[in-house]
């Protein structure tokens, strides 16, 4: 963390968890600061402005005195997503969808009955539960309409029928009207006919309700996930936009008027004002997988694990020779959608999970439900009663309880002592330390296996991978959860507890816009030319979007840079991978010369993703999805440069000892603090190394030298 006396800050990104908000904030040189603060729910507003100010401080200013320097805020949180999980959205909507396909929503697929459910729970049926559905079935009205699959129309749009669909939507009092049809990607007029007579229905009644059509927000395939989108964004995220609002108002009562933005799924930065604001309900941890891929392209690492410890979960995603990929087969909280997100799998694992012994077993069980914000019962001002796993790591010794979030919260060990022993070690018969350390070790071993499971799936061991750890968490967990895996390194940067929102730093604005195709392309390219003409004119329209969306920004369409891409794969394929045109090849437009370049650019990835699979150009290939991104530079932040020193921490950086229980024994550990170390120093074990926003932990049999970009690698020793 550079701390200076003169620094402008010039973009503040944040990163609202569960539990905490962090701050990362870079100023005009790339120095960066990092804030931590508790997460208010109720109003975001309050916990940003706290950590913000909190990071800020370090630097000896705030952000009303930094506003002439600041060029823009970038926001990344997960509670669009809180508010889908816990029910708390936005409800009365009306679908309206094809004639027979009133029950798609409710029945949705089988996949949608176990698919966030952990590994356990897959294997067993009796777990199996389909979510309830966000729109009641009385408020569904379907219409004989149909559209078939290559956009012809098979069955004219019964437009009585619709009218009176609307009329009686409009008489249930719905907000807002989702109109969903089949393949409506391919032709969209009919989905465009229900919306000019609900415009003509309410003129007559002199009411306005929104009409949102598919064919518009999210010109994809799949019906369901299509539908599902269109609904979560009338649900969850279109009610966020007043919380979004807020932040942005109080910024600007402090006297910021920069832009402010909120990063995507995809990647880059959007308008809270952005007419699809769903691709943006898991931006906080994805934030992490983009500053892990900033930290790789800077460090030369080709193959690297981003794995994110916070309050509520525990979240992975993999940078494979350079390159993560981008799924549409996601899920919101049970919900299938078809929205671009990087792939990331999340598991309910972290610090804030409720520890309890199941009655039925007599074993121990760990969440999935967390206390988020509230910490544990060490916490006395939280009201909790049942412990978590952060109770049971300040009882180890691994927490400095008056040092918790720099010391805003007191914590009270003998508490979290008390409860662990009245509620999980007393029924268990077993010292409240060793079940604590046990807990920790439940926890943990959950973190290896989704580890192991996600790499060998993919056909690689961890051997071949480095890890970077992250979160409030990360850090204090690391050395547990990659024990017995064998990465060539681990890295933890002193910025770890606010990495994802330094990964929202990294992002530049950007504006991404996809429309499904069916370009079937012969093997003997007897159509290219055909199929260039399609997939320009396409390609053409999605590049239109993208400067609209620039200039409602107020943002020079000039500094735009349009990235083209596809999704191809080889025809009779089920899996289609994504792959960017080069920019020498698109000019604007197409050619089939260009066409047989871009099919050699999708063979090189297809060689490179499935090394051991066959290709099948003798199949020909189809071009499943054109992909259009905008993109403009904002301010980003680069890695510290320290001149290495000796191994040997300074003597002011010491903060005395503490015991720490490990391996079945207390360990008299080493105490420093982290902003006092410096490249070179070799932290040996048992240690803890201390910040206000996370605790490292270095136990018996590791080691971990900070380099000179004030990264720790954690190593095992052969001690």
């Amino acid at each position: 963390m550079a701390v200076e006396d003169t620094n402008d800050p010039e973009l503040l990104s944040l990163d609202t968890g569960g539990t905490m908000t962090d701050t990362f904030v870079v100023d005009h040189e790339g120095n960066y600061t990092v804030g931590k603060a508790q997460t208010t729910p109720e109003d975001e507003s309050e916990g940003v402005i706290d950590s913000f100010d909190d990071a800020l401080g370090y630097w000896g200013t705030s952000i009303e005195d930094s506003a002439d320097t600041l060029r823009g805020t970038v926001y990344s949180g997960t509670a669009m997503l809180n508010r889908l999980l816990e029910r708390e959205g936005e409800g009365n909507i009306g679908v309206i969808t094809n004639k027979g396909y009133e029950d798609t929503h409710r029945f949705g697929r089988g996949i949608q009955s176990w698919v966030d459910l952990p590994y356990s729970g897959r294997l067993h049926a009796r777990e199996h539960e389909h979510p309830e559905p966000i729109v009641p079935r009385e408020n569904i009205r379907g219409v004989r309409s149909r559209v078939g699959m290559a956009g012809q129309e098979l069955v004219p749009l019964y437009e009585s029928e619709a009218r009176e669909a609307i009329e009686d939507l409009l008489d249930r009092g719905v907000r807002v009207i989702c109109v969903s049809l089949v393949y409506s990607y391919q032709n969209p007029e009919h989905e465009q006919r229900i919306k000019a007579i609900a415009e003509d229905v309410m003129d007559e009644r002199g009411v306005e309700v929104p009409v949102w059509l598919s064919s518009e927000q999210n010109p994809v395939r799949g019906e369901l996930p299509r539908l599902n989108s269109l609904i979560l964004e009338a649900y969850a995220v279109d009610p966020s936009r007043e919380q979004l609002r807020g932040i942005e108002e109080s910024l600007q009562e402090q006297g910021n008027d920069s832009p402010f933005r909120v990063l995507s799924s995809s990647g880059g930065t959007v308008s809270p004002d952005h007419d699809w604001l769903v691709e943006t309900m898991v931006s906080g941890p994805i934030g992490g997988i983009f500053g892990g891929e900033f930290l790789a392209d800077e460090l030369g690492i080709d193959n690297l694990v981003c794995s994110d410890v916070g309050g509520t979960s525990f979240d992975v995603g993999l940078i494979t020779e350079g390159h993560y990929p981008t799924r549409w087969d996601q899920s919101l909280a049970q919900f299938m959608v078809n929205i671009p997100m990087t792939a990331m799998d999340t598991i309910g694992s972290g610090t804030g999970s409720y520890v309890r012994v199941d009655k039925a077993s007599n074993r121990i069980e760990v969440g999935p439900d967390s206390a988020g914000y509230l910490v544990g019962v060490c916490n006395e001002e939280s009201g909790l009663e049942t412990p978590t796993v952060t109770d049971c790591t300040a009882m180890l010794g691994y927490l400095n309880p008056d040092y918790f979030l720099g010391g805003d919260i007191d914590l009270n060990v003998d508490r979290a002592e008390e409860y662990v022993e009245d509620q999980i070690a007393g029924p268990l018969d077993q010292d409240p330390y060793e079940t604590a350390r046990g807990v920790l070790d439940i926890v943990e071993r959950n973190m290896t296996n989704e580890l192991r499971a996600m790499i060998l799936g993919l056909g690689y061991s961890p051997e071949n991978y480095n890890l970077v750890s992250y979160g409030g968490g990360g850090p204090l967990h690391a050395a547990g959860y990659t024990e017995s895996l064998e990465f060539k390194d681990v890295l933890i940067p002193d910025w770890a507890a606010a990495f994802s929102a330094f990964g929202c730093a990294t992002a530049d604005y950007a504006y991404r816009y996809d429309h499904s195709l069916d370009l079937v392309i012969q093997p003997d390219l007897s159509n290219a030319d055909e199929a260039a003409t399609a997939l320009t004119d396409t390609l053409q329209k999605l590049h239109e979007q993208a400067e609209d969306a620039f200039e409602r920004d107020g943002i020079d369409v000039e500094e735009m840079r349009f990235k083209p891409a596809v999704r191809m794969q080889y025809t009779g394929m089920l899996d289609d991978l994504e792959v960017t045109i080069p920019q020498e090849i698109w000019s604007g437009e197409l050619s089939a010369d260009d066409l047989v370049d871009v099919i050699d650019v999708y063979d090189r990835e297809f060689e490179r993703v499935f090394q051991r699979a066959a290709q099948s150009p003798e199949q020909g290939y189809t071009i499943t999805m054109a992909v259009g991104t905008g993109i403009a530079p904002s301010p980003s932040p680069t890695l510290p440069d320290e001149e290495p020193g000796e191994e040997t921490p300074p003597e002011e950086a010491s903060r005395g000892e503490r015991e720490i229980y490990w391996d079945g024994a207390w360990h008299d550990a080493a105490l420093w603090e982290m902003s006092d170390l410096r490249a070179g120093n070799v932290v040996e074990s048992p240690a803890v190394i201390e910040a206000p926003a996370t605790t490292t932990l270095v136990p018996p049999g590791f080691e971990a030298p900070l380099d000179n970009n004030r990264i720790f690698h954690l190593q095992q020793t052969d001690s």
